[in-house]
């Protein structure tokens, strides 16, 4: 049996849920789940919500990143990051299970 890992969330990531829950004044909580679909099979879906009773819940200084018991197999030792680039701006997850990524960085093979 395979041994399923939560996600790390690095610290970079944690800040800027600080920063955007000082911007809109709401303490929401960063939802990353993986959905079917997308140009390889699977996509990565990454919003602000609030924690359901079956989330795995990520805390650190207050600020909360949820992943849902379905996707947890999908993010199993992948780290959710947050990255500033020349193009923008975003949460992004490096995930050591996909054989394979979209150049668009929301969609995955396994």
């Amino acid at each position: 049996m395979t041994l399923t890992l939560p996600p790390r969330v690095t610290d970079r990531a944690f800040a800027r849920l600080a920063e955007i829950a000082e911007m809109t004044g709401e303490q929401k909580a960063l939802r990353v789940a993986v959905d079917g679909g997308g140009c390889s099979g699977f996509q990565y879906n990454i919003q602000l919500d609030d924690p359901a009773a079956d989330d795995i819940v990520l805390e650190k200084d207050g600020q909360k990143v949820l992943v849902d018991t379905v996707s947890l197999p999908f993010l199993s030792n992948a780290v959710i990051d947050f990255t500033e680039e020349l193009i923008g701006a975003r949460f992004v997850v490096e995930n050591p299970n996909a054989s394979s990524s979209c150049g668009c960085g929301t969609s995955f093979s396994m």
